[in-house]
């Protein structure tokens, strides 16, 4: 898995350190989810999720309550989950996740940006081959875990692959096994920091520091904009 499933995770989890950009896009996700499956976490998962991972960033409990109050408010925006695919530098294909109330002003935004910085927007569907789409939930590793129990009891939930980096546990498996994957975590106690679906590339690209210092400035650009919730690369 590695460094396949988050690009360049130490950089990336600095830049979206900045919290002025990553509670707002926290609690985007948090409203969606309320709106699309109600405001009780209990009953829906996919709340509980956008939950679990603003909590991973320390984001404040009334922060997270205002989210869910304004998908129930009259007046909240309708936001639309919408992916844009474009070409960075290098041969670098890039999928971009967002969560707008006006697509027309993503998709301007985000052509701008590309063109600004050595790439180019292209087709919807065009990259979809070059990235296979996985369930990942990320959870800290203490002393008494049994790491190897707990794989075993992943393994009819849908793992797929089993990984410990610096202390934490990656847990993937097709997006499809999701929520059995999120249920088997819950089940055996453990309370992740992070559960996402991701964009994995089938055929990762290795680039010089000097290619990828360059790439990295069109990845800043695009994770900046507001109505961005995601970026993908094909990166090793």
């Amino acid at each position: 898995m590695g460094r396949a499933f988050e690009y360049r995770r130490a950089s990336k989890e600095a830049r979206w350190d900045k919290m002025s950009k990553i509670f707002p896009k926290l609690a985007r996700a948090i409203t969606m989810a309320a709106k699309e499956g109600g405001a009780d976490p209990d009953s829906n998962a996919k709340l509980r999720t956008a939950i679990q991972n603003a909590k991973a960033q320390n984001m404040p409990k009334d922060n997270v309550d205002k989210a869910i109050a304004r998908a129930t408010g009259a007046d909240g925006a309708e936001y639309t989950e919408i992916s844009y695919e474009g070409k960075g530098p290098h041969g670098v294909m890039i999928f971009v996740e967002c969560a707008t109330d006006n697509t027309n002003r993503s998709v301007s935004n985000l052509k701008t940006v590309f063109n600004k910085n050595g790439g180019q927007m292209v087709q919807s569907g065009a990259l979809e081959f070059m990235f296979s789409r996985k369930a990942v939930i990320e959870f800290e590793v203490t002393d008494a875990m049994d790491l190897e129990e707990i794989e075993l009891g992943l393994i009819d939930a849908g793992l797929e692959e089993f990984e410990v980096n610096e202390g934490v546990a990656y847990a993937s498996g097709d997006y499809t096994a999701f929520a059995s994957l999120s249920k088997a975590i819950e089940e055996l106690g453990i309370e992740p920091r992070k559960s996402s679906l991701q964009r994995v590339p089938t055929s990762p690209i290795e680039l010089t520091e000097a290619q990828m210092e360059e790439v990295e400035t069109l990845i800043d650009k695009l994770e900046d904009d507001d109505d961005v919730q995601a970026v993908y690369t094909n990166i090793a």
